[in-house]
């Protein structure tokens, strides 16, 4: 597992259990999972989610993912196909030449 996996997931066990995600911690975690990570990558990851709510990173990222993505059931309801084809054939529309940027300007 690489460094930074390994660091990400002690931040994210760090950020369930609701303690500080310092780089003593990220450390401490990784250690006791047997992995091998410098301090700088501790000490990067620490101050890059100083102040910040982990859990609610990861919620709004979660939430702003797109509506087109298939339901958990795996399939969609019948009401909602027309939606989605309507959508991706807006998506289809769209081109670079539409935003200037055609391949011979």
């Amino acid at each position: 597992m690489s460094t930074e996996a390994s660091v990400s997931y002690a931040a994210l066990i760090l950020a369930d259990a609701e303690l500080e995600i310092s780089a003593d911690n990220l450390l401490a975690i990784t250690k006791a999972a047997g992995a091998s990570v410098e301090n700088v990558w501790a000490d990067v990851y620490a101050k890059a989610l100083e102040g910040k709510n982990l859990k609610e990173l990861l919620f709004s990222f979660a939430a702003s993912a797109p509506a087109s993505a298939a339901p958990a059931g795996g399939a969609a309801a019948a009401g909602d196909a027309p939606a989605a084809e309507e959508k991706a054939e807006e998506e289809k529309e769209e081109s670079d030449d539409d935003m200037g940027f055609g391949l011979f300007d």
